[in-house]
């Protein structure tokens, strides 16, 4: 019989102590992350809105690969927080090693494509060629990042998996001040140092991946952490691990690859209405994206929570535990909407924006802000409920379906064909988040997502 916790104690102060001591890192460092990028924008967009244009262009193959080590490392994730449910710190380690290992071989291509044919990849998203000149010079000088990422991803989904989140967020904090220093030395060419530009803003983050790529490698293998042991135990996974493995991840993959691919389209679309337009959508997803990432902290926290209580077999605990946290998550959304809103003309005064170009950028933030309620809500749904049980095949398809079946043909026809205002198009696209809504939904009644993948997985080994 199902070992029974008491359910009253999920309304408890318990539960939200929990949560804080689980999410409230993972949020802080979100926040970091985005802070950083906010950095990097203000201090290139002071250059100009062509340089900050670039930037937002040429970031996109950056977001797309993250996209791809996010994917295949949250379907790694669903094991991860199971054993640790499990007791099971060994299948962790192998978990872990097998992630990284296919993410470098993953890296290594982009790496080879950023720093040989980055201009043929920036026509994808842009069709000014001040802008893909501008652009080239980032991506190549960037490209180190790519292979750093590679073990930093799978290191940190470990470490957040066995509730170490404060440790990730150290180590995301040394990064963010290591940039904003070197990012206003290597831009503007302070100190002595040459004035870079763009390639310095580029070059400075790739020095903070390689410290943060140091950090990570000290703090596991460095200190006595609990996952630290043997090379060998991290790459000595056996086929039918890796099998299973890659069953729950290539969906996760493919969700994250191809929502990221369609988000960076939707870009490519709104770029091309205009230079003006195509900076206000990149300063405004930089600020949407202070609110909505720390937002999306519940959905990693669902992941690890309730992917735990799956793994210690507490089926009817989990789901339970599931619906509360998701309505956290529907709250966080929504004030987070709100603040977006009430501060947003505040934060896009940091940008050198022309008038038109700021007019733009409000309207589109007010979209995001009213619409933040339901992407964090969907969020949560895929990246927390439907993957912490293994639900991965329908979370993909939910999500790629939306996404490209009803989200990048909106985002061109309103663009290209109607000729809308950059704002009426990115509220055109938002069409798709309904939808996946409706259908993440019933999937989550359903509880069919509620499944201990261990335990399965040991029983058919």
């Amino acid at each position: 019989m199902q070992n029974q916790e008491s359910l009253n104690h999920i309304n408890n102060r318990a539960l939200l102590k929990t949560l804080a001591v689980v999410a409230l890192p993972i949020a802080l460092q979100s926040l970091i992350a985005s802070s950083l990028s906010l950095v990097d924008n203000l201090m290139v967009g002071s250059l100009g809105e062509a340089e900050l244009n670039a930037v937002g262009v040429s970031v996109q193959m950056y977001f797309i690969h993250w996209m791809m080590l996010f994917g295949f490392t949250s379907g790694c994730s669903t094991f991860m927080a199971q054993y640790f449910g499990a007791k099971d710190l060994i299948s962790i380690r192998k978990t872990t090693g097998f992630a990284i290992t296919i993410n470098l071989s993953v890296s290594m291509l982009f790496f080879i494509a950023a720093t040989f044919f980055p201009q043929y990849v920036l026509r994808i998203f842009t069709n000014f060629p001040e802008i893909i000149d501008l652009g080239a010079s980032y991506v190549r000088t960037g490209a180190l990042t790519f292979l750093c990422n590679a073990v930093t991803v799978p290191l940190t989904a470990a470490l957040r998996a066995t509730q170490q989140t404060k440790l990730p967020l150290y180590i995301s904090g040394a990064a963010f001040l290591t940039n904003t220093f070197l990012n206003y030395v290597l831009i503007f060419g302070s100190f002595g140092a040459p004035k870079l530009g763009v390639t310095g803003a580029a070059l400075a983050t790739a020095l903070a991946r390689v410290l943060e790529l140091m950090l990570s490698l000290y703090v596991v293998f460095g200190r006595n952490n609990i996952i630290r042991g043997p090379i060998r135990e991290f790459f000595g996974f056996h086929k039918d691990l890796a099998l299973k493995i890659v069953k729950n991840a290539v969906p996760t993959t493919i969700n994250e690859s191809m929502w990221g691919l369609g988000t960076a389209l939707y870009i490519a679309a709104f770029a091309r209405i205009g230079v003006t337009e195509g900076a206000a959508v990149q300063a405004c997803n930089t600020i949407n994206n202070l609110f909505i990432l720390a937002a999306f902290s519940v959905g990693d926290a669902v992941l690890i929570l309730v992917g735990q209580k799956l793994g210690e077999g507490k089926l009817d605990y989990a789901y339970r535990l599931a619906k509360k946290l998701v309505v956290i998550g529907l709250i966080i959304g929504a004030c987070g909407g709100g603040l977006l809103i009430l501060f947003g003309k505040t934060l896009l005064g940091l940008f050198d924006f022309t008038e038109q170009g700021s007019h733009y950028a409000f309207l589109i933030l007010i979209v995001y802000g009213c619409s933040m309620w339901l992407s964090v809500y969907n969020g949560v749904i895929i990246t927390g409920v439907l993957r912490c049980g293994g639900d991965t095949r329908f979370a993909m398809l939910a999500e790629v379906l939306s996404v490209w079946c009803i989200g990048v043909p909106m985002a061109f026809f309103a663009s290209l064909v109607l000729r809308w205002p950059i704002y009426l198009a990115v509220l055109a696209v938002k069409l798709e988040e309904v939808v996946k809504g409706l259908t993440l939904t019933k999937r989550f009644f359903s509880k069919k997502w509620v499944r201990n993948v261990v335990s399965e997985s040991k029983g058919n080994q």
